[in-house]
């Protein structure tokens, strides 16, 4: 790998800038047209990328097929994004000059902030990479898009940039919308650059938080959209426990140990009653990983927090998978009790990145809202119970510690929706904003209010006509989309 330079920084964001006063000014067809371009391209070549992908992260082709799958219906879905409209939150208040006091005409909307420096991700080589999410999201909106590819997947992530650039040219995108660097200096250089006005990553804690901090010390701080750690705690009640404590402890091994536990919605702590069906039935269905961890680094961090996890007194081992081929590792259950949990709170609730979960035993449900509240945010919380269990208590405590709360199924998958959020308090994210679905394009976005402006300097969006026909409020009123 061959790590960009800061004159290939400087050069990169100086053609971005000078790239985004084109797409400021770009239409959503033109945008949507864009997206899907690259979308087509990404399909046309797929054999191709996975083969790649499969060589550097040894994922499976089953699991890549799917993931350039998702990447290209994201890339599809911020297409309708912008063509239907509302992602502009366009609002018209006319004058009326007998108000007291008087009121001006004020039109509002939202537009694209600039340059977006995006730092891939090592675990979705595609979705949360070069052009994952984030890249659909900034381009959807008008930002020139600068990737910082990850080394686990170099190879993989210059194919797919060469790819994106070819179908954003043929489409009619600007030069300099697009493009990748590579090398940790190089990113920084990066979200350090003057012309970068905002940053995404999806990553660890200390290095998402390092960006976080190098973003907000620059002379103009720029808002900094980090994804980073997440435990995605989850509650089984003992109703369920006794109803179905056999299904839950099956689709629990499915769910931390999918993709080797690399998944950042991996359900890493598990409170379960004493004695309970999930904690006995589990082990049979704990086996070896599908595939080594993605990068040295995860799997030195995987050891090291086991070893963390391990040392501490009252901690048990309740079910490994046999002994993997050199590399692999080797799927774990830990359990303890709920009073040690507490005790030891700050180690046994720290992230495991890997095929590992804790179980925690509680004798009373009466006692778990006070341990909940002492959680760090997750992206996600679930909730395993019957129709006759009273689960507000946890899930007043769980609403404040995660951003979405399941009451089926388990966290490791996020369907890319309009509704989706894929974000939760801190350290799950660094904002309140998603980074899946459709309004994760809110976070390249500010507002603009127009006052008093004459109709031939304002946007279409604001215009009494709208010729756009999007979704609009006018004088408080919420107006659909016209035909």
């Amino acid at each position: 790998m061959t790590d960009s330079t800061p004159a290939d920084v400087d050069r990169i964001a100086s053609a971005a800038a000078e790239a985004f006063t084109v797409t400021v000014a770009s239409t959503d067809a033109e945008r949507a047209a864009w997206l899907r371009a690259v979308a087509d391209e990404l399909d046309a070549n797929v054999d191709e990328l996975v083969a790649i992908a499969d060589r550097e992260t040894a994922l499976g082709e089953t699991r890549l097929r799917g993931e350039v799958a998702r990447t290209t219906g994201q890339l599809r879905l911020f297409a309708t994004v912008v063509e239907e409209g509302s992602y502009l939150e366009a609002i018209i208040d006319h004058a009326v000059p007998d108000a007291a006091p008087p009121r001006p005409d004020l039109r509002r909307l939202l537009r694209p902030i600039g340059p977006v420096a995006v730092f891939a991700a090592s675990n979705f080589p595609f979705a949360f990479s070069v052009a994952g999410g984030d890249t659909a999201s900034a381009l959807a909106v008008g930002c020139p898009v600068i990737v910082k590819g990850h080394s686990g997947h170099p190879e993989l992530s210059r194919r797919t940039a060469a790819l994106v650039g070819q179908a954003l040219k043929r489409a009619g995108a600007p030069a300099g919308v697009f493009a990748l660097i590579e090398g940790r200096q190089a990113g920084v250089a990066l979200i350090e650059h003057p012309a970068i006005a905002a940053g995404s990553f999806t990553g660890s804690v200390a290095g998402g938080r390092a960006l976080a901090d190098r973003a907000a010390a620059r002379p103009a701080p720029i808002p900094f959209f980090g994804e980073l750690g997440s435990i995605n705690p989850v509650v089984v009640t003992e109703a369920a426990d006794a109803a179905r404590g056999g299904a839950l402890a099956q689709g629990l091994a499915g769910s931390f140990q999918l993709g080797s536990g690399q998944f950042c919605t991996k359900p890493g702590l598990v409170f379960v009653p004493e004695g309970s069906v999930v904690e006995s039935a589990l082990p049979a269905h704990v086996g070896p990983a599908a595939h080594r961890l993605l990068t040295d680094a995860i799997d030195r961090g995987f050891h090291h927090g086991l070893e963390h996890l391990a040392a501490v007194p009252g901690v048990e081992l309740v079910a490994q998978a046999p002994a993997a081929d050199d590399g692999v590792p080797q799927p774990l259950v830990y359990a303890v009790s709920l009073d040690t949990f507490a005790t030891h709170l700050e180690t046994l609730s720290a992230e495991v990145f890997g095929p590992v979960t804790l179980l925690v035993r509680y004798g009373s449900a009466a006692d778990l809202p006070a341990v909940l509240s002492q959680l760090e945010g997750s992206l996600t919380a679930t909730i395993h119970a019957e129709d006759s269990d009273d689960v507000t208590p946890a899930l007043d405590v769980l609403a404040a510690r995660a951003g979405r709360i399941l009451f089926s199924g388990w966290p490791t998958g996020v369907a890319v929706t309009w509704s989706q959020h894929h974000g939760g308090p801190w350290p799950a994210t660094t904002s309140q904003h998603t980074s899946v679905g459709a309004t994760a394009a809110r976070r390249f976005q500010r507002p603009i209010a127009y006052q008093d402006a004459p109709e031939r300097v304002l946007p279409p969006a604001l215009l009494d006509a709208n010729p756009l026909r999007i979704p609009r409020r006018v004088d408080g009123v919420l107006q659909l989309a016209t035909p």
